[in-house]
This record gives structure tokens, C-alpha cells and sequence, in this order.
């Protein structure tokens, strides 16, 4: 029996630190929640510089319209 118990608490160990593992914690959840608003932040940053990007080339197209 006494051969036994090192292997036991090492399954025991495992399957505790196993379990602990699978379970998110606030710190977590917290972090996830700014990684998502963060990209979602990054997209809308995008979104308006090819608006940006959009309205600066029609405005060099009128400008060059009309000096023709």
C-alpha cells in the first residue's frame, strides 16, 4: 500500500490540476472580454480609414475634374 500512495496523490494532483484547468476564471473572463472589445475597436479603426482612404481618392478625382 505504501508503494501505492505516490502514484495516488500524483493522479489525484493530476486530476485536480486537470479540473482547475478547464474552469475560467474572473481574471479570464475579464481578459476576454478586452480582447474582443480590443478587435472589435481594431475593426472600426479599419473601417473608417478605408472610408477615409475612399473620400480622399474622390476628392483628388473632383479636384483633377476640374482642373481640366
Amino acid at each position: 500500500m505504501m508503494k501505492k500512495a505516490p502514484a495516488l496523490a500524483l493522479i489525484l494532483f493530476a486530476a485536480v490540476f486537470a479540473y482547475g484547468c478547464g474552469k475560467k476564471g474572473p481574471a479570464e473572463k475579464a481578459g476576454e472580454k478586452i480582447d474582443d472589445t480590443m478587435h472589435e475597436a481594431m475593426d472600426k479603426a479599419e473601417e473608417a480609414g478605408e472610408k477615409i482612404e475612399e473620400a480622399a481618392e474622390e476628392a483628388r478625382e473632383k479636384i483633377e475634374e476640374a482642373s481640366e
